[in-house]
């Protein structure tokens, strides 16, 4: 395989060999319908995940939190399966099961033994097609949820992410929190919910991608019965939905500075300034970089504030990306009464990158980290499922182990300052939770800081 491999929504059937002699197929079905596979050679064990490209982002204001609600329901049973059912059949075989709810996508995945791969593909089926929602396990689950909920409110670093996404993106979809608030998982109606369900997991939407011991042909065949049972009209014709937009959108920062006073033992610190997105052609060195600054213990954030003063135990940066936006930050936490000197040499080193650049030694050391770290992830069959899957939903193109080490290796310390200049250059937002206020961090940002 020779650089990425373009995935046309309107290609019915696509083929080839990626690095590791493992090959991936690829099958549009004529209802829209996609399903992706890469065998991997020597595998005993398959990941599969069904997935449908509707995130938080997607709600609207009288739905937010359905998204996540509804991913909870699907394992409450169908019209031929009790949620006791569902969780027997993996639970007999070993295998694992679970789902979970992206900002840009919802994925339900199950890893087994390959004998129980068809098993997997029957009962993921059932639960994306038959689900009844019942009103009664609606309820149940909305307490669940609120409980949910209340257990991330408990912890002060969910707490200063969700305050920091809203702090730097603002009003865009994607600085919402993924599961709702408690009020609007309250006023949640099985109908709004059922609404969502049947307006969004179609044949058009739904994308199948498994990694592991898998036989493609069989997959498929597998899928259309299971489908089909279901009561899905495979012969009705439809294109599969398209892929986001990917043009960058225009951030408006929500707040250059948030605070939530909580009597813990240490403040928790982020900050940082909208990123480039997953389709940016940047996006290896916007890893470098990361990598450089805050990505593992020889990096700069951690040796100078854990390693050098001693200041922090968990101090990182990090970038996730989405089909048009993204974001870059940089976390620590420590005691309440270093919280301004913390803040203001996560700072200093997130500009000093764009100011005096990198040095050789550390392109090459991080070049070194990401491209190890690639390799041993593909060890695992659930890195490879997800990797189809954001491969075909949000980048249009699939890249092998080999054609991401080319990129890498292409990244010039030059690229990484001049990337990190514009980074600097950005609306910055704090966010911080502990005991501390307000003042701890005035002279950091680029607006005055009211009482």
């Amino acid at each position: 395989m020779n650089g990425a491999v373009s995935l046309p929504l309107d290609l019915a059937e696509l083929t080839f060999t990626a690095s590791g002699d493992s090959r991936v197929r690829r099958s549009v079905l004529p209802s829209g319908v996609r399903i992706l596979s890469e065998q991997v050679p020597g595998a005993r064990s398959a990941t599969i995940g069904y997935w449908v490209a509707v995130g938080s982002r997607d709600e609207v204001s009288a739905t937010y939190g359905s998204t996540h609600f509804l991913e909870h329901l699907l394992f409450k049973g169908t019209t031929s399966r009790t949620a006791l059912d569902i969780a027997v059949s993996f639970d007999a075989v070993g295998g694992e099961h679970n789902a979970m709810t992206a900002k840009e996508y919802t994925c339900y995945y199950a890893k087994v033994q390959d004998r129980d791969l068809a098993m997997a593909v029957e009962v993921l089926s059932d639960m994306i097609t038959s689900s009844i929602i019942d009103a009664t396990e609606f309820e149940n689950e909305r307490g669940v949820i609120l409980e949910e909920l209340a257990m991330a409110d408990d912890d002060p670093g969910d707490v200063t992410s969700e305050r920091f996404f809203e702090a730097v993106l603002g009003d865009h979809p994607l600085g919402r929190p993924i599961g709702g608030s408690p009020e609007t998982i309250q006023a949640a109606t099985r109908e709004s919910v059922w609404n969502h369900y049947r307006a969004n997991y179609r044949a058009r939407d739904l994308v199948i991608t498994v990694a592991g011991a898998v036989d493609h042909d069989e997959l498929v065949a597998g899928v259309e019965r299971a489908l089909a049972t279901a009561g899905w009209d495979l012969d009705l014709e439809a294109s599969p939905v398209d892929r986001r937009d990917a043009t960058h959108d225009v951030i408006e920062r929500g707040s250059p500075l948030v605070v939530v006073q909580r009597p813990i033992e240490q403040a928790n610190i982020l900050l940082g300034v909208p990123g480039i997105s997953a389709a940016d052609e940047r996006r290896s060195t916007l890893a470098v970089l990361n990598s450089i600054l805050g990505g593992g213990m020889s990096s700069r954030l951690f040796q100078e504030i854990r390693e050098k003063r001693g200041l922090a135990y968990s101090v990182y940066s990090f970038s996730p990306s989405y089909s048009d936006a993204g974001l870059f930050g940089l976390y620590a936490g420590c005691s309440p009464s270093k919280a301004g000197q913390v803040t203001e040499l996560l700072l200093a080193e997130f500009r000093r990158l764009g100011e005096a650049g990198v040095t050789d030694d550390e392109l090459r050391r991080a070049v070194g980290q990401l491209s190890g770290a690639s390799a041993l992830a593909l060890e695992d069959s659930d890195t490879r499922m997800s990797r189809l899957g954001r491969s075909e939903i949000t980048l249009g193109e699939f890249s092998d182990l080999d054609e991401s080490l080319r990129r890498l290796a292409l990244v010039t310390a030059g690229d990484v300052q001049e990337l990190a200049i514009e980074l600097a250059s950005r609306p910055l937002s704090i966010a911080a939770v502990g005991t501390v206020d307000r003042a701890t961090f005035d002279g950091f940002i680029d607006e005055p800081v009211s009482a």
